[in-house]
């Protein structure tokens, strides 16, 4: 989808570390961004290793992203020395800002000392771009830079609101100041929102959108699901199980390990596929080897994203069981592969998965129901046609990619001719509009609701 917009608009989009094999959602994001019409340039503070590198995409985004780390200590320097001759208020109010929203602690004062100094050369570098919008995904150390860059260069900063992780510790990453700071904040799902507007005031709910992370849905082929007929791993006698996530405690792997065991132990023939590492990998493969499962799960690794849609064009179930969750990207991409999926009752999981509908939702921590729900799928060809099918148009109506980036792109648009003073400061809807070709911002903005609550202005 292409844009014409009033005035190009220029966003630095920051991360911790960018790219990453676990956050190919945010590459997606970028990609359909830019093919809206807005240009943007990618930070980090680190580079990623060569084990993120899965697929050609990541690797052209890592050649093309400016790395803070290895930090230059004449650059630091010269950019915070710069900044202070040139402007030396906002200098000094980023420092308020930085004493004020630093952690708890001697630790935590000494990391936003260099939150602080990172953000000085993010800001140096985004103005010699000519960038007019920071973004960051993610509410807490990103989130935490590019704000105090935004006030050391005088843009204005927005950020992407995933959770929960950020949520349990919303005081220590002073996430309500962020909120109230931002010029939005994009919420991946209602969830996400409704905890926002708990850490913020009323005035600033206008400026909290949701805006979903996406999937090209045409990446994934559904068609050997496109009927009730048995799948090829059915006939075989196997009913194949795909897990797909970062490997940590979180995500409830051992509780699936655990239903797969009793499954197999009640003679039912189920085979796991596990995509993703982690720091708990080593723990849940003894685990699997523990309840006897070893056999019949095979821990693949991480996976460039056309690996990952193979290996779900492969299998007949999707399960996530985990503890939190925002709205998992591994979820809509198992939907848009045609699968049914299994998955909890937490987080903004409900706004993607319809229960007995797109598939099952069953307690966290629960494995005596999810493997009665993995049994009911494997026993029902026909169920898990119905659901896969119902699931992959829930994904291209709601969780698109390309529409998804759209919405955002209007918001950055929105931002910058709020900037310019060229449109009133309207209220745009909480679900913001796509930008189409030959709009702008401003009929976006007709469009909405009247104004009711100022956008703060940076």
């Amino acid at each position: 989808m292409v844009v014409e917009v009033s005035n190009p608009v220029r966003v630095g989009y920051f991360t911790m570390e960018y790219p990453r094999a676990t956050d190919t959602f945010i590459q997606r994001e970028v990609a359909s961004v830019r093919s809206a019409g807005v240009e943007v340039d990618t930070f980090a503070v680190r580079r990623p290793g060569d084990e993120h590198m899965v697929g050609d995409e990541q690797r052209a985004e890592r050649e093309r992203t400016f790395y803070v780390f290895p930090p230059s200590a004449a650059r630091m320097a010269k950019a915070h020395l710069l900044g202070l001759l040139k402007r030396p208020k906002r200098t000094l109010s980023a420092l308020k800002l930085a004493a004020s929203t630093a952690r708890p602690g001697l630790s935590g004062s000494l990391k936003q000392v260099a939150y602080f100094a990172e953000a000085g050369v993010v800001a140096d570098e985004i103005e010699a771009r000519g960038i007019s919008h920071v973004h960051a995904h993610f509410g807490d150390v990103a989130t935490s830079v590019a704000m105090l860059a935004a006030e050391l260069s005088g843009r204005p900063f927005s950020f992407t609101l995933h959770g929960p992780g950020v949520f349990f510790d919303a005081n220590v990453w002073h996430l309500g100041t962020k909120i109230e700071r931002a010029r939005f904040v994009s919420c991946i799902s209602w969830f996400a929102r409704s905890q926002a507007q708990l850490l913020s005031s009323e005035e600033a709910a206008d400026r909290l959108h949701i805006v979903h992370c996406g999937v090209d849905a045409d990446r994934y082929d559904a068609s050997p699901r496109s009927s009730t007929a048995v799948s090829e791993s059915a006939q075989s006698g196997v009913t194949r199980l795909a897990f797909v996530a970062r490997l940590d405690h979180v995500k409830g792997l051992t509780i699936l390990l655990d239903a797969v065991a009793a499954a197999r132990q009640n003679g039912t023939n189920v085979e796991l596929t596990v995509v993703g590492d982690g720091p708990a990998r080593s723990s849940f493969e003894r685990h699997a080897n523990k309840v006897g499962v070893g056999g019949s799960v095979t821990f693949a690794g991480y996976c460039s994203q056309d690996e990952v849609a193979e290996i779900l064009g492969q299998s007949d179930v999707f399960v996530l069981p985990s503890f939190a969750e925002g709205v998992p990207v591994s979820l809509m991409e198992a939907c848009a592969s045609g699968l049914p999926v299994i998955a909890t009752q937490v987080g903004g999981v409900s706004e993607l998965v319809i229960d007995g509908e797109t598939g099952f939702i069953v307690p966290p921590g629960d494995a005596a129901a999810l493997r009665d729900r993995i049994d009911a799928l494997v026993n029902d060809p026909a169920l898990r046609s119905r659901m896969g099918a119902a699931g992959r148009r829930r994904v291209q109506s709601e969780f698109a990619s390309a529409t998804e980036g759209a919405r955002l792109a209007s918001l950055f648009v929105a931002s910058a001719e709020i900037s310019n003073a060229s449109v009133p400061l309207t209220q745009l809807p909480i679900r913001p509009e796509p930008l189409t070709v030959g709009s702008t911002a401003a009929a976006s903005l007709s469009a909405s609701a009247p104004h009711t609550a100022a956008h703060p202005q940076q």
